[in-house]
């Protein structure tokens, strides 16, 4: 550790002087081509770590599935259509992926839920990162709809009442399981 002494600095320091650190990643190189280089390297970086960071929005809104209950129940409200909550752990059930391919991915179903019901995946997902409120947001509502497996299916009307829930794989298809939604719908 050098210590001032007087009116110049200790014999150790000038021995051994602190190692230089430079930043350098952003001033222009001697060589063109590197700079090149450099610019497309972080434009491609960016351009990733923004797509990373807006895929899950996107692709939200163009499959027609939110994971904001607030904003599902407010969807709800002004269009008076039925919640459909899907309690699911897509990166690891089975089942969920069954019901998810059979059903839920089927246009016959998506037709029926762009007129009929607003869609909330609540997930639990074992590999895929979370965001914490997501997590404790979907753990509070498995909690008060007393989910005790995946899938779980629970339908609400346009003021949040419980209508039905389903727990499990439900069998028939799109067409048995819209049906059902029709005679929820219809009273």
């Amino acid at each position: 550790m050098a210590r001032r002494s007087g009116a110049g600095l200790s014999a150790d320091v000038v021995k051994n002087p602190a190692p230089t650190v430079r930043c350098t990643v952003l001033a222009p190189s001697r060589n063109p081509s590197e700079d090149g280089r450099v610019k497309t390297f972080l434009s491609i970086s960016c351009l990733i770590a923004a797509s990373v960071f807006f895929s899950g929005t996107f692709a939200q809104a163009e499959s027609g599935w939110l994971n904001d209950y607030k904003k599902a129940q407010q969807e709800a409200k002004a269009t008076n259509k039925f919640l459909l909550l899907d309690f699911t752990g897509s990166d690891w059930c089975g089942w969920c992926k069954k019901f998810d391919r059979e059903i839920l991915s089927q246009s016959q179903f998506k037709d029926f839920a762009r007129g009929n019901l607003v869609l909330v995946e609540l997930d639990f997902p074992r590999a895929k990162p979370q965001n914490p409120e997501l997590k404790k947001q979907n753990l509070e509502l498995a909690q008060q709809y007393q989910v005790q497996g995946f899938p779980t299916i629970v339908v609400l009307n346009s003021n949040g009442q419980k209508l039905w829930q389903y727990d499990g794989y439900f069998p028939g298809g799109p067409e048995a399981f819209i049906a059902q939604l029709e005679k929820l719908r219809k009273g």
